[in-house]
C-alpha cells in the first residue's frame, strides 16, 4: 500500500520544478505554500460533505474520491516542506503500541 505513496511522492518531487504551464504541480508550487494550502482546505471541505453524502446514502464513490485529493493535496504540502508519506507512516507505526488517549496526553500543551 505504501509503495502508491511512495510512487506519488517521487512523482510530486520530480514536478515540483516543472514548467507551471504543464504541471499542475508544478503551478501550485509556483503559487506557494498559501495556494497549496487553500487547496488542502477546500479538499478537506469536500471531503467532510462527501462522508456527510455517505452516511446518508450509503454510496461511498463519492467520499473515496474526495479523500484522494485530499491525500493528493496534502502530499504536495508535504513535499513543499521537505516531508514525505515516509514521515507520517512513521509516526502513525510509532503509535501502535500507545492508545489515542495516551497518545493525546502526551503532547505538549
Amino acid at each position: 500500500m505504501s509503495d502508491v505513496l511512495e510512487r506519488l511522492a517521487q512523482v510530486l518531487e520530480a514536478r515540483k520544478d516543472a514548467d507551471p504551464d504543464t504541471s499542475y504541480v508544478a503551478s501550485l508550487h509556483a503559487k506557494g505554500l498559501n495556494k497549496i494550502l487553500e487547496k488542502v482546505g477546500e479538499e478537506c471541505t469536500e471531503t467532510l460533505l462527501a462522508a456527510k453524502d455517505a452516511e446518508h446514502s450509503g454510496e461511498t464513490r463519492d467520499l473515496v474520491y474526495e479523500t484522494a485529493d485530499l491525500w493528493f493535496h496534502s502530499l504536495v504540502m508535504l513535499s513543499r516542506l521537505g516531508l514525505g508519506p515516509k514521515d507520517i507512516l512513521d509516526e502513525l507505526a510509532s503509535r501502535f503500541d500507545l492508545s489515542g488517549l495516551e497518545e493525546k496526553a502526551s503532547r505538549n500543551p
